[in-house]
């Protein structure tokens, strides 16, 4: 048989007061809430948060956010840079434009280990906020604004590097055909050739045939030059047919650079060509400033009529002469042409 439970009756007093008794006892306030709304509040927060964190994760991994990083954060030379100097001009202009104007454009950088981050692109940036930072003391210039990339492989944080810099700042010749060398000492390419093909894949054949040439002055005279940047295309060509003429010319080149000790671009061609003249005319021959080129033949004369030629030329226009190409003659040929063509 069922125990019956025993119910209090009410009280005179509360029922009089109007008020109820104290159900704290009974009732927890934790079971008074509705639970349903606080678990599902609960979750939906869970939810944003996670989905947040990993939106931004993406954002930072894909560079698409903005990083704050420390100088002291960033391995400059985590790659071989291709810039080999920056004038006091241009670092001072640099230098004004972020005093007054802040950094407009962020560094690229590849994390490396968890805080340590390596420089891709950004070197003029950072060395002008160094000296910044150097001369004034003020905190703003200890940090750089940073865009994380995650290069797949070593050849594409080079490529990043050297497109950069031709597009902001141009490379020289020899800039351009040390960074191919330094890579495949690296072990990033297996070949000169293909880091040519790889980080200069934009360029005509014939630029990069002229770079590929200057590999020869990099292998000669890399780190006996002071001024290599400044070096002009017609002057390297030069040196470079010398130095494939002439085995023993590098270490003569490097035997006169270090006696003379040029402090200047100009000085220092100066003691190249001489070296060169003083080769040419121990050997006799005139120092040539190009290759001699061999004009190709003309095609044969087309007799048209008494006293009038045709030549078809190889690219592909005609040249027409003779006697009878007289000055009505050629009035009446461009009336003709305008009329027809």
């Amino acid at each position: 048989m069922a125990k019956r439970k025993r119910l209090t009756p009410p009280d005179p007093v509360h029922l009089q007061q109007g008020t109820a008794p104290d159900a704290g006892g009974l009732l927890d306030s934790s079971v008074r809430s509705a639970p349903i709304a606080d678990v599902a509040r609960d979750a939906s927060q869970a939810a944003f948060a996670g989905e947040m964190a990993e939106t931004l994760t993406r954002a930072r991994e894909s560079g698409r956010m903005v990083l704050e990083l420390t100088l002291d954060q960033i391995q400059l030379d985590y790659l071989v840079r291709d810039r080999l100097a920056m004038e006091d001009g241009e670092l001072s202009a640099l230098m004004a434009s972020l005093r007054q104007r802040g950094q407009q454009t962020p560094i690229e950088v590849a994390e490396i280990a968890p805080g340590r981050y390596g420089l891709i692109s950004g070197w003029r940036r950072c060395q002008a906020l160094k000296r910044l930072q150097a001369e004034t003391g003020e905190a703003a210039f200890q940090t750089v604004l940073a865009l994380q990339r995650n290069p797949a492989q070593a050849s594409e944080a080079y490529l990043a590097m050297v497109e950069e810099n031709e597009i902001r700042v141009g490379l020289s010749y020899y800039e351009r055909a040390r960074i191919a060398a330094k890579a495949v000492e690296q072990g990033v390419f297996k070949t000169e050739r293909a880091a040519l093909r790889h980080l200069y894949h934009a360029a005509s054949r014939t630029k990069r045939s002229k770079i590929g040439s200057f590999l020869t002055i990099v292998h000669a005279l890399d780190g006996a030059l002071q001024f290599p940047e400044a070096l002009p295309e017609r002057a390297g060509l030069r040196l470079v047919r010398a130095l494939d003429e002439d085995k023993g010319l590098a270490i003569r080149l490097r035997d006169r650079l270090e006696k003379a000790r040029p402090e200047t671009a100009e000085a220092e061609q100066a003691c190249l060509m001489a070296e060169l003249a003083a080769q040419s005319a121990k050997e006799g021959k005139p120092l040539s400033s190009a290759p001699s080129v061999t004009k190709p033949a003309l095609a044969p004369k087309e007799a048209l009529g008494d006293g009038l030629w045709l030549r078809e030329n190889d690219d592909g226009s005609l040249t027409l002469g003779g006697p009878a190409l007289t000055a009505a003659a050629r009035a009446q040929l461009r009336r003709w042409l305008a009329e027809t063509m």
